[in-house]
């Protein structure tokens, strides 16, 4: 049976989970939005597979130093963090660089971090939804990655909404980027408040969004890996018992 569960706070991830019917957490060991170093939660999270997603400044293709080093530091202490809290994997975006940049330069500095960094746990690169020199906004780039990263054991991570938003069809999707991987280790389950193509990341519940929900469902039936909804805090435990009823 798939596993099913949410992207939730991080004060109390496994009270969150009870409260919703979850199997499967996933939460932020900090400020999404800043550098600062992981923090733990206060209580410990037990009786649910942990995943930790790393913080959406991290940018390790950018050609900019100023972001790309703290962004490969951070990278390795969350890898470390969720390591000792025994997660299943770190889920970071695949990143971007700059208007006039050659996108490869982005994809070997992507395979310089596992040349130079130990991963204890899964690093799980995740198609993203937007960004003109995005690494893996569309199946051409992702594949493009896969190759640069070519003898590394990295992990990836589907989202629903970032496909859709991205220009990706979900049918046959999952085959398409199995195609390219060999695996999808998560799928991020999300409706999307946009249309498809759209290049915006805003995740809906499901059913309440632009996606059919069966292609959604199909999604998740091919893929065969635990499901995380990242979506709004009200609607989950709907959508946690939509998934466990329909899978």
């Amino acid at each position: 049976m798939v596993r099913i569960g949410a992207h939730v706070d991080q004060d109390d991830p496994a009270a969150r989970a009870a409260e919703i019917g979850a199997e499967v957490v996933q939460f932020f060991l900090g400020d999404p939005q800043g550098y600062a170093k992981p923090v733990l939660p206060a209580k410990p999270v037990e009786g649910v597979d942990v995943y930790i997603h790393a913080p959406y400044l991290i940018n390790v293709a950018t050609t900019n130093n100023r972001i790309r080093i703290p962004s490969r530091k951070l990278l390795e202490q969350h890898l470390k963090a969720a390591a000792g809290l025994g997660a299943k994997g770190l889920v970071v975006h695949g990143g971007h660089v700059n208007k006039s940049d050659d996108p490869q330069t982005g994809f070997d500095n992507w395979r310089k971090v596992f040349e130079r960094m130990e991963c204890p746990i899964p690093v799980l690169i995740e198609n993203t939804a937007g960004g003109g020199n995005a690494m893996a906004r569309t199946l051409e780039r992702i594949g493009r990655l896969w190759d640069a990263l070519d003898g590394f054991d990295v992990g990836f991570c589907l989202d629903t909404c970032h496909a859709h938003a991205g220009g990706e069809e979900l049918v046959g999707l999952v085959e398409r980027v199995k195609a390219i991987t060999g695996r999808i280790d998560l799928v991020h389950c999300n409706d999307s408040r946009d249309e498809f193509g759209s290049g915006a990341d805003r995740h809906a519940n499901l059913g309440q969004g632009r996606i059919d929900p069966e292609l959604i469902l199909a999604v998740c039936r091919a893929a065969g890996a635990p499901v995380v909804v990242e979506t709004p805090g009200d609607g989950q435990a709907d959508d946690i018992a939509f998934l466990r009823k329909n899978l």
